[in-house]
C-alpha cells in the first residue's frame, strides 16, 4: 500500500511546522482530479473540505487565532470562489500565472512572512511560490511520478501525498499536518462533540469576508 511520503527527518518538519500561521491552496489537481467540463466546472470534494476546515481548527487552537486562507489558482473560476466564499477563507487570488504575484499580496494584507505558510500544490505553475513557503504539501499522483522525483529533486516539496486530488489527496495532506502539529485527537474530538472551542473557532472564521482579485492571464 501506497503511504504518504515524509522528506525531511521527523524534527526538520516539526520546525517548519512550527512556524506556519497560514495555509494556502492550488485549486485544480488539489481539490479536484484536474478535470474541466464545458462550462469550466471544477469542483471539490467535502472529505477535501473537511480536511482543510479541521487543518484551520489546528492551527486556531495552536496559535489561538484564525489562521489566513486562500486559494491562488491560475484560472478564472466560479466554483472555486463559491467554495471560498462558503469556507470564509480570508482571499482567492484567480487569473494568476505568476502566482508569486498574488502570494506577495496575501502575505502584505496578512502581515506574514513566507516561512509561515503552507502551501498545497500539485504542478509546475506552482513551483516558483513552493519555492518561497514553509511547508509544502504535493498532491502526488501516478500519472506525475517523474514529474514528482522531479520537484523532490528540485528541494520544492516536504510532504507528498500518496493520493491524488480525485482520490482525496487533500485530506490527506491536512491529516498529515494536523498529525505534525501534535493536536490530532483534539481536533477532531473537539469537533465530533462540536464543542465550544470548535463553536468559537467557527464563529471568528464565519465573520471573514473574502477577498476575490482576479489577476491579468
Amino acid at each position: 500500500m501506497h503511504q504518504t511520503r515524509y522528506l525531511h527527518e521527523p524534527a526538520e518538519l516539526q520546525r517548519r511546522v512550527k512556524k506556519i500561521k497560514a495555509v494556502l491552496f492550488d485549486w485544480d489537481g488539489v481539490f479536484n482530479d484536474g478535470w474541466k467540463d464545458l462550462d469550466r466546472g471544477s469542483p471539490f470534494s467535502e472529505t477535501g473540505s473537511m480536511g482543510v476546515n479541521m487543518l484551520r481548527f489546528a492551527l486556531w487552537l495552536k496559535n489561538g487565532a484564525n489562521p489566513p486562507a486562500a486559494v491562488i489558482t491560475g484560472q478564472i473560476n466560479p466554483q472555486a470562489e463559491q467554495f471560498v466564499q462558503r469556507e470564509k477563507f480570508h482571499a482567492i487570488y484567480m487569473g494568476f500565472i505568476n502566482k508569486p504575484d498574488a502570494f506577495e499580496v496575501f502575505l502584505r494584507d496578512n502581515g506574514l512572512k513566507p516561512e509561515e505558510v503552507a502551501f498545497f500544490f500539485d504542478d509546475a505553475i506552482d513551483l516558483a511560490l513552493a519555492k518561497q513557503c514553509g511547508l509544502r504539501v504535493m498532491i502526488g499522483r501516478k500519472a506525475g511520478l517523474r514529474f514528482t522525483e522531479h520537484v523532490i529533486a528540485r528541494g520544492d516539496a516536504d510532504i507528498v501525498t500518496a493520493c491524488s486530488g480525485g482520490e482525496n489527496g487533500l485530506r490527506e495532506g491536512t491529516e498529515a499536518v494536523i498529525e505534525l502539529l501534535g493536536n490530532f485527537t483534539e481536533v477532531f474530538d473537539q469537533r465530533a462533540a462540536y464543542s465550544q472551542g470548535y463553536q468559537r473557532y467557527l464563529q471568528e472564521r464565519n465573520a471573514t469576508e473574502p477577498k476575490v482579485e482576479r489577476g491579468r492571464r
